[in-house]
């Protein structure tokens, strides 16, 4: 899901004009080495925090069926997730700088959605809204200077976005549904009889199945002829 909430990204900042003013979008984490080594004009777009959202976080499981109407698996329900990116831009003039991260902000402001067009694999199988907050005021995640710290950088002029993605339930294949009767077999039989071969109790088809789909009903015995007792007339 993480990687396909970056290509989510990475699809709308480019189509922002980014990619045809020949501005690169990375995602790598922009510690003072990655700086040096930087030499055209790019959009960082580093993932520096997740954490689920336990508020959303459902129960039950929902149900997998194949073109038939059978039941073939059981989806326990998506979870959510907020990812938290700390965007910037570099250039080789701070006012280039900001104007490339006035861009990246118009373009990430216009959205309060990931759109649906940008989803791959998951995401868009999955049907759900991807939420995108950019720079909001409450992002609860650690402070950028605490992040340009770690990252042994100095800081410069950034954008807080956060993405609450799902990710997608656990699905646990179900058993295959009854087709057979239950075979029966006797430990001990007459002489010469085969005794491993059993005898197969088979489901009766009826035009009127019962509650599970592939019974009918059971015929019910004749019932047993009534004794005479003494003192009975004859007929």
């Amino acid at each position: 899901m993480i990687h396909e909430v970056d290509e989510g990204l990475r699809r709308l900042l480019e189509a922002s004009g980014l990619q045809a003013s020949g501005v690169d979008v990375v995602f790598d984490a922009p510690t003072r080495d990655w700086a040096a080594r930087r030499s055209a004009p790019t959009v960082c777009v580093f993932l520096y925090h997740i954490r689920e959202d336990a508020t959303r976080r459902g129960s039950g499981a929902g149900e997998v069926y194949d073109e038939d109407g059978h039941l073939v698996a059981r989806r326990s329900p998506p979870r959510w997730f907020e990812l938290t990116y700390l965007v910037t831009a570099w250039a080789s003039r701070p006012q280039d700088e900001h104007r490339l991260l006035s861009q990246v902000l118009a373009c990430l402001v216009a959205h309060d959605t990931l759109p649906a067009r940008l989803l791959t694999g998951s995401l868009a199988e999955l049907g759900l809204t991807v939420g995108l907050d950019t720079a909001g005021a409450g992002l609860d995640a650690p402070a950028a200077s605490d992040v340009w710290s770690a990252l042994g950088g100095e800081m410069k002029a950034s954008l807080g976005v956060q993405v609450r993605a799902p990710l997608a339930g656990v699905t646990t294949a179900a058993a295959p549904p009854v087709t057979e009767g239950l075979v029966v077999r006797s430990a001990a039989g007459r002489e010469g009889e085969d005794v491993t071969s059993g005898r197969r109790l088979r489901y009766t088809e009826v035009s009127d199945p019962g509650p599970e789909g592939f019974t009918g009903p059971r015929e019910r015995p004749p019932a047993p002829a009534r004794r005479r007792r003494r003192g009975d007339r004859q007929p």
